[in-house]
């Protein structure tokens, strides 16, 4: 069997885009409730934007990409796309919390925080490997 023969959604797939999809829903909801504070701390210093509104915002964001992977199955190589250059763009704050030693989320050591920054790349990398389907030719 040749790739182009594999089914346009594996199940792995499936698992990786559903789990990865109530992640983003469930981390944006949290953004808008229970972790605003420490969504805050991500913001980094140099946004010239209120921190509050950077992470509603992206709380949303969260929560319509998280939808979208699993509402709209025949855009999900786009929208993996989408996600993977979403986390590509908040991963500044991940930094910024690491680099200006801000503790949320547990993390509360420069080991903690580094620790933390690895996920990012595994997190841009789900987001193509789950919603990339072989194309069919």
């Amino acid at each position: 069997m040749s790739r182009d023969d594999v089914p346009a959604s594996t199940v792995p797939r499936t698992i990786g885009r559903v789990a990865l999809a109530a992640a983003l829903v469930f981390a944006g909801v949290s953004h808008l409730f229970w972790a605003r504070k420490e969504f805050r701390a991500q913001v980094p210093t140099w946004v010239p934007l209120d921190a509050d509104a950077v992470v509603v915002a992206s709380g949303a964001v969260e929560i319509g990409l998280g939808g979208a992977l699993v509402a709209l199955p025949r855009e999900r190589r786009r929208i993996g796309w989408i996600v993977a250059a979403f986390f590509a763009a908040v991963f500044p704050g991940n930094i910024a919390q690491f680099t200006e030693k801000r503790d949320a989320f547990g993390l509360d050591s420069d080991r903690a925080r580094g620790i933390r920054l690895l996920f990012q790349p595994a997190l841009i990398a789900l987001a193509i490997w789950s919603t990339s389907a072989p194309r069919r030719r």
